[in-house]
């Protein structure tokens, strides 16, 4: 359940109020307020929430009705405030639909989109229905692109913003830092290289202003319809680095393996826990009669796969643990002839290439004092082997 902080709650349950306020006017035709008094009290409230989660240090924003309006900080949620009815989550998230996705949001029940506060923050949205009732999710986005220092992430990944052509993953779960990963890379690149860029995000989350390269970023839904139209049309628009916000399709990760194969530096997501998984999950998204020429394309265009999750320190900042597996010769070899089960012999064994495990990353973050042990055992993948570490 959520925690309930001491800091802020009185604030929380003010704003909350006023919502109410708005929401519930007195009945007397004098004091009724009208739609766009209520739209405009609505706005307001929602500003002052995104303020002072900013100020708070908040990861995100949760808007459920039948809940208080509750903040993630450092990885924990805390809660204040009476429970928020459906009528003010309403309310509060409908304005920050455009036209076109509010009809979004009625044919599939949920839609991503970016927005801005002056003087406030940049926020990345998902709004959606639950329990019959409009909900939603908004992340505080960075006032500046990160970099691989302050995300606390191994130099190691530096090597992927030198290279010229190949494939970079990035894995995880929902809210792990994939994209802040991604934007450390492409900033990286921005600030050495003179490469024109291409991302296509949904939404964009980031906005890259030009230095050293020329940056587009393609929003889809807004500058076009899908990723795999979109990156079809991009390889005709002579890019260096090709970003794609998330392999979603069949059609997207075969254009992205042909982009990555003919001299392209390509990144991409998935949702995976591991690196093996991400193998796994590409070929599994192709039928049966496909995958050998599928594994064929992936063992010669993949440079690299980073999967990361967020954990919790004992000091109330959450650090990444990441798995890094790079395409060696040897690996190459065996995603080629499917013997995939090796792979995380050939990931612990890898570490002069700059190979590292989730459990070997678990026991260096316990060791340096980042993470409790508990913390550690919670979030392996595999006991066995993260017990060992830990031992060493």
């Amino acid at each position: 359940m959520p925690g309930h902080s001491s800091d802020y709650p009185d604030e929380l349950a003010q704003i909350v109020a006023e919502l109410n306020r708005a929401a519930h006017p007195d009945s007397s035709p004098k004091a009724r307020a009208t739609t766009s008094t209520l739209s405009s009290a609505s706005s307001s409230s929602l500003d002052q929430l995104l303020a002072l989660a900013v100020r708070r240090g908040a990861s995100d924003l949760l808007l459920i009705a039948g809940a208080p309006l509750t903040l993630r900080i450092a990885g924990s949620l805390t809660a204040a405030g009476a429970p928020l009815g459906a009528e003010e989550a309403r309310n509060l998230l409908l304005p920050l639909l455009s036209q076109e996705q509010s009809r979004e949001l009625q044919r599939a029940k949920s839609v991503d989109l970016c927005f801005s506060r002056e003087g406030i923050g940049r926020f990345r949205a998902n709004i959606h229905h639950q329990r019959g009732t409009l909900a939603g999710s908004i992340r505080v986005l960075p006032e500046k692109i990160p970099t691989i220092e302050s995300l606390h992430l191994p130099q190691a990944l530096r090597k992927f913003a030198d290279a010229r052509q190949g494939l970079v993953l990035i894995t995880g779960p929902t809210g792990c830092g994939k994209s802040s990963t991604l934007a450390a890379l492409i900033d990286l690149i921005n600030t050495h290289r003179q490469d024109h860029v291409v991302t296509i995000e949904d939404p964009i989350e980031f906005v890259h202003g030009n230095r050293q390269s020329l940056i587009e970023q393609i929003e889809v839904g807004v500058d076009a319809p899908d990723f795999a139209g979109s990156l079809r049309s991009i390889l005709r628009q002579n890019p260096d680095v090709i970003l794609v916000g998330e392999m979603r399709d069949p059609e997207t990760i075969a254009t992205v393996l042909t982009a990555a194969e003919t001299g392209h530096l390509v990144f991409s997501t998935l949702h995976t826990n591991d690196t093996s998984q991400a193998v796994s999950r590409i070929l599994d998204s192709f039928p049966s009669s496909n995958q050998q020429q599928i594994r064929q394309q992936l063992s010669l265009a993949l440079l690299g796969v980073v999967a990361q999750q967020l954990l919790p320190s004992s000091g109330g900042a959450r650090y990444p643990a990441v798995e890094i597996l790079m395409a060696t010769t040897g690996v190459r070899n065996l995603i080629r002839k499917g013997e995939d089960h090796q792979l995380y012999t050939a990931l612990s064994t890898g570490r002069a290439e700059g190979m590292i495990t989730m459990e070997q990353s678990l026991a260096e973050m316990t060791r340096s004092g980042r993470i409790t042990r508990e913390t550690a055992l919670a979030h392996g993948f595999r006991s066995e082997a993260l017990s060992r570490y830990l031992e060493d």
